[in-house]
């Protein structure tokens, strides 16, 4: 990798050899302290250049024009899902999907499946379309033994030997966690996972609801069938119908989400304020369709069976006639042993810890093992949808994985029903190995929010409530909490509810000091954040959250506010993750682009290890390598800037790195963010296009005001 890295330097973009004093543009003619009135990074005039050609507005908005006018051949070339999954198991027989096994083993024949895999099984055929190796060495390579990729692994010209399944296995297990579980999956898939605990906890709270009226009441028989085999009676096939109540004087308020899960909410009289809107005629005909086919999941039994069943019902309904309330107290007794004492939970100690922030997309394990190298304490996994999760989406699971670097290691997990995050949180609780679990009560994203998940739960103070309580009294791992001020910018409510976000049972609770209308444009209130901290009571670990970005920042809002616990690192880390050194050295370090490449090498070569080195776990590692690059080239040197240190709302103008490597790296072009990911992962395949997922810039406009 170093002579493609010093042959790609050197071909980099065309810069004077020395940069030319005084540079260009208005910014150059500005005082450092206009420019920083002004929000633009006060770069020394003698790095200022000229911002790069670009490609006119006027003339991609014709194009786009035009391209409009023209008759579209997308409706003619639309092909069904199974045509689609036709060509998809068709694509998997060509030579370039080899079968994982014949991979590892070099041998045609060690498939188990023989003639019906689903892959290639014609070693000859993928040698010959195989792209040339990578320059390096394989990631896999080390004492323990040889890549687990075999043939497929971009770096095969390095291997030795062959690796078994056994010690795939052992290797994954030992680097990584919190995988799911094939029989787990099957039973999610089924619905048929039972959560003893979380209904416990909502049935004592009163937050599990009762079937739909319209649904034929199960009779005594089914009921009590129903009770002994423990099953709820609110999950669907789909493991996604949620039931929820809030208060003994109900109102019936169905809606549905994105995914077509069904869901009925009940909502005091006092909450109408807040309830959701009726849904549509076509909604209403999909709940109704849906709520029919809950019923108690019953194995089937023969007659015998059912004859014995029917004698011992007889007996439990004529002592329970006889029993009268004695079994009703007695159930209560049970309910309430079940909820655990405060001083029974464990606890985690935030205090003065460096914490980095759950990040979607770019705070991958590969991403939070470079924060670990770089100091970070705590880390915690991206955020996982509840709905996701209990249907046993692989995808959705892979963000709770855990490497064994991170010693003190959390969740996030986002829902709308106390029923979802409660039974989301037992089987986490239950599977995986964490830490703590973190409770998402701020996402201001259109599609989370639409559910009634994340900021929108902002509004309804009684459902946060319920969710906080069922929660932590289901597992006697840590909750913690993580808000925004408010739903409206100008209309902060957190401050009102931060001694009862205690009392429900969180542990700890993070504020961003934004709202969800203001998204990521302008400063973080952290004023605010101070009120609420000092509100707090002594059990509630409080942690702001925004625009950290150098240790002045660190310590000013540690010394401002005592009472705040730490700080969260969000977007600071991914400018910049060597922010955790900073913090832990005290200092403002003024890396070189040698250093940095040197990071970004790591993280490649973590994330081969995580996705892995085959063709496409060095597709994906390069996917996320650039989505990480989208944030990395607003850093600007210390040594560049008239003002230090750099602000997270500058805008940083156009200028010349120190070297070719660092004006690349500066650089607001995907092409350019390409050829660095060329320079650690060789050339992208024809006809590659990447566009970042996220535009979430301090300096964006926001989208509601």
């Amino acid at each position: 990798m170093d002579g493609s890295t010093a042959e790609l330097v050197a071909t980099g973009p065309k810069v004077s050899e020395a940069p030319p004093s005084g540079g260009g543009g208005a910014a150059a003619r500005l005082t450092p302290e206009e420019l920083v009135a002004k929000a633009i990074a006060p770069v020394k005039k003698d790095f200022i250049r000229p911002p790069p050609a670009r490609a006119s507005t006027n003339d991609a908005n014709d194009d786009a024009s035009e391209s409009k006018r023209a008759p579209s051949t997308l409706l003619k070339e639309k092909k069904s899902k199974k045509q689609l999954k036709r060509e998809r198991r068709q694509e998997k027989k060509s030579a370039a999907y080899l079968c994982p096994e014949v991979a590892r083993s070099g041998d045609a024949s060690s498939c188990p499946y023989n003639d019906k895999c689903r892959f290639s099984h014609d070693v000859e055929a993928f040698k010959a379309q195989k792209p040339a190796d990578l320059e390096g060495e394989c990631p896999f390579f080390s004492a323990e033994g040889p890549c687990p990729y075999g043939l497929a692994c971009r770096f095969a010209g390095t291997h030795k030997d062959v690796l078994s399944g056994e010690a795939l296995t052992g290797r994954k297990k030992g680097s990584e966690m919190n995988g799911l579980k094939k029989d787990i999956q099957k039973l999610l898939w089924k619905n048929k996972m039972r959560f003893q605990k979380a209904d416990a906890q909502l049935k004592l709270l009163g937050l599990l609801g009762k079937m739909n009226t319209k649904n034929k009441m199960p009779s005594d028989k089914e009921d009590c069938d129903q009770t002994l085999s423990n099953v709820s009676p609110t999950a669907d096939k789909n493991g996604c119908s949620e039931l929820a109540c809030e208060s003994s004087k109900q109102m019936e308020s169905p809606a549905t989400d994105n995914n077509g899960c069904s869901e009925v909410v009940y909502v005091s009289d006092n909450q109408m304020d807040h309830a959701p809107q009726p849904p549509a005629e076509d909604d209403t005909a999909h709940l109704a369709s849906a709520t029919d086919e809950i019923r108690p999941l019953k194995k089937a039994k023969s007659s015998v069976d059912e004859n014995c069943c029917d004698s011992v019902l007889e007996n439990h309904e004529q002592s329970f006639s006889q029993s009268g309330n004695t079994t009703d107290c007695a159930s209560t007794e049970t309910d309430r042993c079940l909820k655990l004492h405060p001083r029974e939970k464990k606890l985690i100690d935030f205090r003065e810890k460096l914490y980095l922030a759950p990040l979607t997309t770019v705070g991958n394990l590969p991403f939070r093992r470079i924060c670990k190298v770089l100091g970070a304490d705590v880390t915690c996994g991206e955020m996982a949808m509840c709905t996701n999760l209990l249907q046993g989406q692989a995808s959705e699971w892979a963000l709770l994985r855990r490497h064994s670097s991170e010693d003190l290691f959390g969740v996030q997990i986002c829902g709308a029903y106390p029923d979802t995050v409660t039974r989301t949180i037992e089987l986490i609780d239950r599977e995986c190995a964490v830490d703590f679990i973190d409770i998402n009560m701020g996402c201001p994203i259109d599609i989370v929010v639409n559910k009634g998940a994340g900021s929108a739960l902002l509004t309804k103070p009684m459902r946060m409530k319920g969710i906080i309580q069922a929660a932590s009294s289901t597992v006697d791992r840590p909750i913690t909490v993580k808000v925004r001020t408010g739903y409206l910018e100008g209309r902060n409510r957190i401050d009102a509810l931060i001694e009862g976000i205690g009392q429900w049972g969180a542990n700890a609770v993070t504020i961003h000091g934004r709202s969800r209308q203001q998204r990521y444009s302008k400063l973080a209130d952290w004023e605010y954040i101070y009120q609420c901290a000092r509100k707090a009571p002594d059990a509630l670990q409080v942690l702001g959250n925004g625009d950290v970005f150098s240790y002045s920042d660190w310590n000013k809002h540690k010394s401002d506010c005592p009472q705040l616990s730490t700080c969260m690192i969000a977007r600071g880390a991914l400018i910049k993750p060597w922010i955790f050194t900073e913090i832990k050295e005290q200092r403002h370090w003024d890396i070189s682009s040698g250093e940095r490449l040197n990071i970004l090498k790591d993280y490649a070569r973590f994330g081969l290890e995580h996705w892995g080195s085959d063709a496409k776990g060095v597709e994906t590692t390069r996917h996320f390598l650039l989505e990480w690059l989208s944030y990395t080239h607003r850093y600007i040197p210390v040594g560049l800037l008239d003002v230090v240190p750099q602000r997270l709302n500058w805008r940083p103008p156009s200028y010349f790195g120190r070297d070719d490597l660092e004006t690349l790296m500066a650089s607001d072009s995907a092409a350019d963010w390409i050829r660095i990911s060329e320079m650690l992962l060789g050339k992208v395949p024809a006809d590659f296009t990447f566009a970042p997922k996220h535009k979430s810039n301090a300096y964006d406009r926001a989208e509601n005001g």
